[in-house]
């Protein structure tokens, strides 16, 4: 029982969503001791939803990882595990006799399913093991939904502005690790890049149609960001009709690919009582040792040379350079994290 409390305990002492998914598969793994333990999280929005799979160490389920730390990968469409999917819409746990046993574990979070756990073993489980799987996975999604309450934006259910300060703090900590790490090859493999999108003409749209409809097109903006990015971990609604999104990429334009494919979205989108709706999105990309403040100003003047270049379009360093715009923003705003 101490060993039990002492997990819990550790479980929702994090506020990093990654990590506590990670510690909730490490505490069902050393209290059940399976084969295999990961939870598939249902990632984008309808009809395009995925399931995005973590998996912890050894313990696979999909794509083999080489080494034991907890890996995320995107795997097939919803429609594609049929017991995982009954799992997650009727909410109750689904056992699948064989070798190994499959017991899949609903992740409600604030009465809604938005994932599954998934326990494989050779030999049936136990009735008290199964009754601690479900008893784990529902502290869990409680506590997920208590971190929600203060984290997500009510009308759109994005990150709020809040949470991206924390979101960006923990992406510059890796860079700069990734950095000292790479000893004279100092720019790391894959790095962030800090997006700002903001909807062009927005407060027509509020004006001619009226303030409801003007939260429609943020709501729908919202599910299509999720959907065209695969996931909601790095985009925040800022303020109003801004939004910003911390993206991982290799290279510049692997990051302007990314955009461009989400500006293109949104502009061929049919908004109901609207049409058309475009935006503008103005990107940089993020450094080691700075302040968000820093990386929002940058983010900020592209998105301000995207309007004025006649909006609904991108603009990165790159273009800000042939603008001769000054894409870096002042040293005041770094920081020596060391």
């Amino acid at each position: 029982m101490a060993s039990l409390i002492d997990q819990l305990a550790e479980l929702t002492g994090h506020r990093d969503r990654q990590h506590a998914d990670a510690l909730l598969l490490q505490t069902l793994h050393e209290l059940l001791q399976p084969a295999v333990v990961a939870l598939h999280r249902c990632a984008g929005e309808a009809p395009e939803q995925r399931w995005l799979t973590t998996t912890n160490g050894n313990s696979v389920v999909g794509p083999r990882t080489s080494d034991a730390a907890p890996s995320r990968n995107f795997t097939a469409p919803l429609d594609t595990y049929p017991e995982r999917l009954t799992c997650l819409r009727q909410m109750r746990t689904v056992v699948h006799a064989g070798d190994p046993e499959i017991t899949l574990v609903p992740l409600i979070v604030g009465a809604q399913g938005t994932g599954v756990v998934e326990l494989q073993s050779p030999e049936p489980l136990p009735q008290y093991k199964r009754h601690t799987a479900n008893a784990v996975v529902r502290l869990y999604g409680n506590f997920l939904a208590l971190l929600d309450y203060g984290e997500r934006d009510a009308l759109t259910g994005l990150y709020n502005r809040k949470t991206f300060n924390d979101s960006f703090m923990r992406a510059v900590l890796g860079t700069a690790a990734d950095s000292r790490s790479a000893g004279k090859a100092s720019v790391p493999s894959s790095r962030y890049y800090l997006a700002a999108l903001d909807l062009d003409h927005f407060k027509q749209v509020n004006d001619s149609c009226g303030h409801l409809i003007g939260d429609e097109v943020l709501l729908i903006t919202a599910r299509l960001m999720r959907t065209e990015l695969r996931t909601d971990d790095g985009v925040f609604r800022f303020g109003g009709e801004e939004f910003l999104i911390l993206l991982e990429a290799h290279r510049e334009e692997d990051a302007h690919a990314a955009l461009q494919r989400l500006r293109q979205r949104i502009a061929q989108h049919h908004y109901p009582q609207v049409g058309q709706v475009t935006a503008s999105i103005g990107f940089t990309a993020v450094q080691p040792s700075e302040l968000p403040t820093s990386a929002v100003e940058r983010a900020d003047r592209a998105l301000y040379q995207a309007k004025a270049s006649g909006r609904n379009c991108v603009v990165g360093p790159a273009a800000m350079a042939e603008a001769r715009m000054a894409e870096s923003s002042t040293r005041g705003g770094d920081v020596d994290l060391f």
